[in-house]
């Protein structure tokens, strides 16, 4: 680092310059079935340097790779390309953030703990939910990161922050004679549990057993429809991506502070997008820039209130600096679990990705599993499409009053949807 801010400082063209630099160590175990096919363990640094030149009234940018085998040479040669480069970008003038140090462990009780130890605890844990008849786990992945992400610029700043993680990707499978059906599962965590764990692979197994029994229903059909965490959270990011200030400076958003999103009398939404989230791997003190994270309220009571986004788009808007956010928070709803299940409504427990257009107001998707809850009892249904306009469906939906955390998302479990279109 020391050598390459020497190489960046003895160039007089440049204006500034940024450096992003990420070490990772890891520890992957990687199994088909129950047997252990290969262990891997990497130790990589990635180095990213960003040169800004100031020119003609704009300022231009460039970025390039830096490697552990470049000489001093190889790399002075890289800077005078970036350099050159930079002066074909053309974009409104910014200063770079202002200065600030930092050092921090992000919460985890993996940290400072050998990789290998928890990749073998992770593993344990995974297969022991592997034990129903004709059930299994057909390829099974545990990675283990501990990464180290420091960023460094021209005027100052210098922070780090170290970050420990897991990650398990596994294929439950059914087979039955010729039959076999699959879903596929990824889980992250910053924690470990290995209770929870089991458990959350158990209901993978589980889900995955009436997915083999699941029926296609008579189509065209009207239902409400429930969404779990993951959709979401999808939908979440959606809605709040269109207030960064990216969006805004580009004029490309649909939506303004003062806009109302909701009218019906659904429960309303209230959303931040934040930094930080408890045992969400997808956390963060700073962004790429070095700007410390502010959480930021976007949607209070269904109305857009507020904006976020890099330092380059704020100082652009003159609003505050809030970094790029990296995760949302959705206040709960007033759903009871008893209101839920006081009507007849279809749960969306495996979709091949959440579909959300918010200029053609549109929300669908493919649901290759679902839970028909009616009169008590629960079918399981597959083969099913579903399709709805996103303003009707933000007028009137409900939000359960029972939370949850999963990637970079925290808030409700369940979001109910009233009147969708299924095919």
């Amino acid at each position: 680092m020391n050598e390459l801010i020497r190489l960046l400082q003895e160039d007089g063209s440049l204006t500034g310059y940024r450096i992003a630099e990420t070490k990772t160590a890891s520890y992957e175990l990687y199994f088909v079935h129950r047997q252990l096919e290969t262990v891997r363990t990497t130790d990589t640094t990635d180095t990213a340097v960003t040169v800004y030149i100031d020119h003609d009234g704009k300022t231009g940018d460039s970025t390039f790779r830096v490697y552990a085998s470049m000489t001093p040479d190889e790399i002075r040669r890289k800077i005078r390309l970036a350099a050159s480069r930079a002066l074909l970008v053309h974009n409104e003038p910014y200063p770079l953030p202002e200065p600030g140090t930092l050092h921090e462990v992000l919460p985890s009780n993996m940290a400072g703990e050998d990789l290998k130890t928890l990749a073998l605890r992770t593993a344990d844990a995974v297969f022991a939910a592997d034990d129903g008849e004709g059930l299994s786990l057909n390829a099974t992945e545990v990675f283990l990161y501990r990464e180290q992400l420091r960023v460094v610029n021209s005027r100052g700043t210098d922070k780090t922050q170290i970050k420990t993680r897991g990650m398990i990707e596994t294929i439950p499978t059914f087979t039955e004679g010729d039959t076999s059906v699959e879903l596929y599962e990824a889980y992250h965590f910053t924690d470990l549990d290995p209770a929870l764990i089991t458990a959350e692979i158990r209901g993978r197994m589980e889900e995955v057993l009436l997915r083999h029994r699941a029926q296609k229903p008579q189509t065209p059909l009207t239902a409400n429809v429930a969404l779990r965490p993951h959709e979401i959270r999808e939908l979440m990011h959606q809605l709040t991506g269109d207030l960064s200030y990216a969006a805004v400076y580009t004029q490309s958003s649909l939506h303004k502070k003062g806009d109302v999103l909701q009218t019906g009398s659904g429960d309303r939404l209230n959303v931040t997008r934040c930094g930080r989230l408890p045992g969400s791997a997808a956390s963060a003190l700073f962004d790429e820039d070095g700007v410390s994270l502010t959480d930021t309220e976007l949607i209070r009571d269904g109305e857009v209130v507020g904006n976020f986004g890099s330092h380059r788009f704020a100082t652009y808007l003159h609003e505050p600096e809030t970094g790029a956010l990296p995760c949302v928070r959705l206040a709960p709803g007033t759903l009871t679990a008893q209101e839920m299940e006081s009507a007849p409504y279809l749960e969306c427990v495996s979709m091949s990705g959440l579909q959300v257009d918010l200029y053609n107001d549109y929300i669908g998707g493919e649901i290759r599993l679902a839970y028909l809850h009616e009169d008590g009892k629960i079918a399981p249904l597959t083969g099913i499409t579903m399709s709805a306009k996103l303003s009707a469906v933000l007028n009137d939906l409900r939000l359960s009053d029972t939370q949850t955390v999963q990637g970079s998302y925290a808030g409700p479990d369940r979001m109910l949807l009233h009147g969708i279109t299924l095919m």
